[in-house]
């Protein structure tokens, strides 16, 4: 005689109802119709959501209306939805191509405004400027025309003053722009300029972590890292890639050094040249005058013994000081973590 598998009892209380049941009983009322509403969870939602859904058992049509009235009024009186961009993404990924989600995620990340004019204003005046200053002047002073005077006027004064002046003639003497050349600009600024500025905007954790690490003094900076790399190597390589730090510096062209030089305090400069390598030491003195060099090796000489604290403290205000120089498009710094030229 086969044994009886007792029954389990319907739920008809809805207020003892788990998060994961609740989602559970509204998507199995939605139905197989809406199938979508899955692909926006992630794979341990999924899970969560599934097992509480196969131990429901039998649930009372007044539950059922209970669970939907709440999830309404929900929506309709708190609108307690959470966006994102990776829940947009994930959304976007469901009904359009991959290389169109990612065309237009950049642009949403990149700078605000509905138009690309209204874009470019949204955009530091040294970042455009930088970019525009490689361009046919003609079409920097189109660009010009369609932003706001203010603006710029701002990134006129941050272009090469002849290449500015240039620009300004151009504005002179223009002519209405036909439709397609302008939209032939719009089209440039929107491949070459906004899609790499919104994916050099983008910042993961382990970034926002490389910078913290940055600020940290010498000693501080090994003992997290080696402690890290107990607990997740990987992350911890990642970060160590992503950091800028002093020695970085060597990467620096000629033009470059020359300026971070003109930028720094020498006092600052020789107490950080101190606890340098004698590879990136020698490269700051060869690009200074010989006399200039002279002194500045005689000052450090002087100083004595100095605090360890102190370099490191005057190292991370001149690694500071490139930074906002790159910020600015004066100079071009190389990330610790290989080749490629990195603008902070």
């Amino acid at each position: 005689m086969n044994a009886r598998v007792p029954k389990k009892p319907g739920i008809a209380d809805a207020s003892r109802l788990s998060g994961p049941e609740k989602a559970a009983i509204v998507l199995l009322a939605l139905g197989e119709d809406h199938a979508d509403v899955w692909k926006q969870l992630d794979e341990d939602e999924v899970k969560e959501v599934s097992q509480a859904m196969a131990g429901l058992g039998t649930v009372t049509a007044g539950v059922v209306e209970d669970l939907l009235v709440e999830f309404v009024s929900g929506m309709s009186g708190s609108g307690a939805i959470m966006g994102s961009f990776e829940q947009t993404q994930r959304l976007l990924a469901s009904i359009m191509p991959v290389d169109k989600v990612d065309a237009l995620m950049e642009e949403i990340r990149g700078p605000a405004g509905r138009t690309m004019w209204d874009k470019l204003g949204n955009v530091n005046e040294a970042v455009l400027a930088n970019y525009l200053k490689n361009e046919y002047p003609q079409t920097v002073a189109v660009v010009l025309s369609k932003i706001k005077s203010e603006h710029a006027a701002r990134v006129l004064a941050a272009l090469p003053e002849d290449f500015a002046l240039e620009c300004v003639t151009r504005m002179l003497r223009m002519e209405p722009v036909q439709r397609e050349i302008l939209d032939k600009i719009e089209q440039t600024l929107r491949t070459e300029f906004m899609s790499n500025l919104a994916r050099t905007s983008k910042r993961d954790s382990h970034e926002m972590m490389a910078d913290i690490f940055n600020a940290f003094d010498r000693q501080t900076e090994a003992r997290f890292i080696t402690a890290l790399e107990e607990r997740n190597r990987e992350a911890a390589e990642r970060i160590r890639a992503l950091m800028f730090v002093f020695e970085d510096l060597s990467k620096l062209d000629p033009g470059g050094v020359q300026t971070l030089l003109r930028a720094v305090d020498k006092d600052s400069l020789g107490l950080a040249l101190k606890g340098a390598s004698d590879a990136l030491r020698e490269m700051f003195f060869s690009n200074m005058s010989e006399r200039a060099a002279k002194i500045m090796r005689e000052d450090m000489e002087t100083m004595g013994p100095v605090r360890l604290r102190d370099v490191d403290q005057a190292q991370m205000a001149m690694v500071q000081v490139a930074k906002d120089l790159a910020a600015k498009g004066e100079i071009m710094l190389a990330g610790a973590g290989g080749d490629d030229e990195l603008v902070y």
